[in-house]
């Protein structure tokens, strides 16, 4: 906890927000489950298979690395939040530590396209193995996924409390999937069924360099599971008591996921051949086939479609609040931050992301979006984890967590390696990215000129 010092700088808090307040409906209990329903979701049911084809049998390998990964970034968002307990997250970090609006604009940009393009990753899974597990294809999978982006805009409109009460109830469905598949992965492993042998097997295609890029593009593919902690910020004004709320709730979070991620990956390795899992969109209903368990398939594809519905949910939810935080740090028009009278929701925020979402929905493919997010997000952390060093000198009236300083120092480095050329990722994702962002200059030229226009400095 840091405290006052009186030969240092007087202390000053965040500045409040202009116009209303948002609703503080977020308590200790529905932050941790929040934390989880967001990092848990079309990562793990989805993306799985798509490890496995880069790094083989000992697919728990990138998902531990990942685990620390991202618990080093986690210690840096938990010190800002704490000391910042607004909307807006990783944008007013990189604004109040540079002070450079080109900067934060990019920042928070890249932040709301890899919200966009995990969305769109989510809708992607929807429609692919797990609904036609119930519907054997026969349902248009474009059409299905703007209905349900629909679906989750209005209960977003509706009200936080609403929102987030929803997320609770997927959250506890996707985790009694993985609670599933960790039961069948403890029964195969009691009878003897699965090839334990293949759990060590590291398939990157040759040894020395080559090994040590594939373990890293595994592990910046399946980084993508991993990515939602940060979204939690930017619920900081409708959290009760932030300072202490957040640290206990990103901290549980990402450790119990983690941990499911990890033996969740033992178990696919496990019972499920590599090639098998690379090829499947659903891989985790591979398991429940090979499980030699009988469960039924049709209500586990029931429960992965609630997974990645939940994906969705949260990446609307954090691309709306991030809107709402831009505007009130007047790097986007105010009127991005306006509330819905009664409900109290970012009504404007909500509609411009739903229009992008819906835009988007049908592009690209999952391995190629979840990889794009998770190198999005990476750059973003490296930004976020010199920010809270550069941050340090920016005192704040009240007590907060403080990160030991070594770790934000190896989260820059972890986060730049990763989301570097030695990770083996596929040229497209970095020309998608580089669109991306070109797109933002643009958009930041445009913004520009119409504040400048209008008398604005």
């Amino acid at each position: 906890m840091s405290t006052a010092n009186p030969h240092e700088p007087a202390p000053r808090d965040a500045g409040e927000p202009s116009g209303p307040a948002l609703k503080r409906a977020i308590g200790p209990r529905l932050l941790i489950l929040f934390v989880i329903g967001d990092i848990l979701g079309t990562g793990i049911y989805a993306t799985t298979g798509k490890v496995a084809g880069k790094v083989g049998g000992a697919l728990w390998l990138p998902f531990a690395i990942g685990f620390v990964v991202a618990l080093l970034t986690a210690a840096s968002y938990v010190e800002l939040v704490g000391k910042y307990p607004k909307a807006a997250g990783a944008a007013l970090y990189t604004q109040r530590a540079f002070r450079v609006p080109f900067l934060t604009f990019i920042v928070a940009f890249m932040v709301m396209c890899s919200g966009l393009s995990s969305a769109s990753a989510a809708a992607l899974a929807f429609s692919g193995d797990y609904l036609d597990e119930l519907t054997g294809g026969a349902v248009p999978p474009t059409l299905v996924a703007v209905l349900f982006v629909l679906a989750l805009a209005g209960l977003n409109l509706r009200g936080v409390s609403e929102s987030v009460k929803a997320n609770v109830v997927f959250t506890l469905v996707e985790l009694t999937g993985l609670v599933i598949i960790l039961g069948i992965g403890a029964a195969a492993a009691l009878s003897g069924t699965g090839e334990p042998s293949r759990l060590g097997d590291l398939e990157t295609g040759g040894t020395g360099y080559a090994l040590f890029s594939g373990v890293l593009g595994a592990t910046a593919l399946g980084f993508f599971a991993f990515v939602g902690f940060e979204d939690s910020v930017n619920m900081a004004e409708e959290t009760v008591d932030p300072q202490r709320t957040f640290p206990r709730g990103i901290f549980i979070g990402v450790a119990v996921t983690g941990t499911v991620y990890v033996l969740v990956a033992l178990v696919s390795s496990l019972l499920v051949p590599t090639a098998t899992l690379e090829e499947s969109s659903g891989p985790l209903l591979e398991v429940v086939k090979a499980g030699g368990v009988h469960f039924p398939q049709q209500l586990f594809a029931v429960i992965a479609l609630f997974a990645v519905s939940n994906s969705a949910l949260i990446n609307m939810m954090m691309a709306s609040r991030l809107c709402y935080g831009m505007a009130n740090e007047r790097i986007l028009p105010r009127a991005m931050g306006r509330v819905l009278p009664g409900r109290r929701t970012p009504v404007v925020g909500i509609v411009f992301v739903t229009l992008l979402a819906l835009g988007l929905v049908s592009t690209g493919e999952i391995a190629g979006l979840g990889d794009t997010t998770s190198f999005l997000l990476l750059c973003v952390f490296a930004v976020v984890n010199v920010a809270v060093l550069v941050l340090r000198r920016d005192r704040v009236a009240h007590q907060h967590f403080r990160v030991p300083t070594p770790l934000p120092v190896l989260g820059a480095l972890t986060a730049l390696v990763l989301a570097s050329p030695l990770a083996d990722r596929t040229t497209g994702v970095y020309v998608r990215a580089g669109i991306l962002v070109l797109l933002g200059i643009a958009l930041w030229a445009v913004n520009a000129l119409v504040r400048r226009a209008g008398g604005e400095s």
